[in-house]
């Protein structure tokens, strides 16, 4: 149990740190559709990627790891299909973009940025870090919710743990 609860941290502590990465970072990029190495910036209204110069949107570019990156910030790779041999764009089966909302989909594994949200499913796997530091993680009968204050409640298969203030306040197998 308490391995699988070191692993369970560890995977929030990764996907929460995925999360403050798909946001534009400054700097020198090469537009996928131009080719031109640019300097992209986030606007300050959308957040989406532009470039600093021309202050026109940025759709897909590239890093110096070979990342292909979307306006949003998040990495896209094959995730884009080429049109008429010379423009790329992103294909609508495997990502879906709503104002700030972008969802990222695979066979049967599905990851959703909302705003200052983070969303993973797959099948019976569920992970949610919400903005404010609230995290719930389900996987079959286990379940376990972190409140952005720390107090922790487990349930795994019939047995339930409260944790406040780092005290385990209630317990029933």
């Amino acid at each position: 149990m308490k391995n699988s609860n070191l692993f369970l941290f560890a995977l929030i502590v990764l996907f929460t740190s995925c999360n403050n990465r798909e946001k534009v970072e400054p700097g020198a990029y090469v537009d996928l559709n131009s080719g031109d190495t640019i300097q992209v910036i986030a606007d300050p209204e959308t957040g989406y990627a532009i470039n600093s110069e021309t202050k026109k949107p940025v759709y897909l570019y590239v890093n110096n790891d070979r990342d292909t990156i979307f306006t949003t910030g998040a990495v896209v790779n094959n995730k884009i299909i080429r049109v008429n041999d010379d423009y790329f764009e992103v294909d609508d089966a495997k990502v879906s973009v709503e104002d700030k909302d972008v969802t990222l989909k695979y066979a049967d594994y599905k990851k959703k940025f909302d705003d200052d949200d983070y969303k993973v499913k797959d099948d019976d796997y569920k992970l949610k870090v919400e903005g404010d530091g609230d995290t719930k993680l389900k996987d079959a009968n286990y379940k376990k919710k972190v409140e952005e204050n720390g107090d922790v409640k487990i349930k795994d298969g019939d047995s339930k743990v409260k944790i406040e203030d780092g005290v385990v306040t209630k317990r029933k197998n």
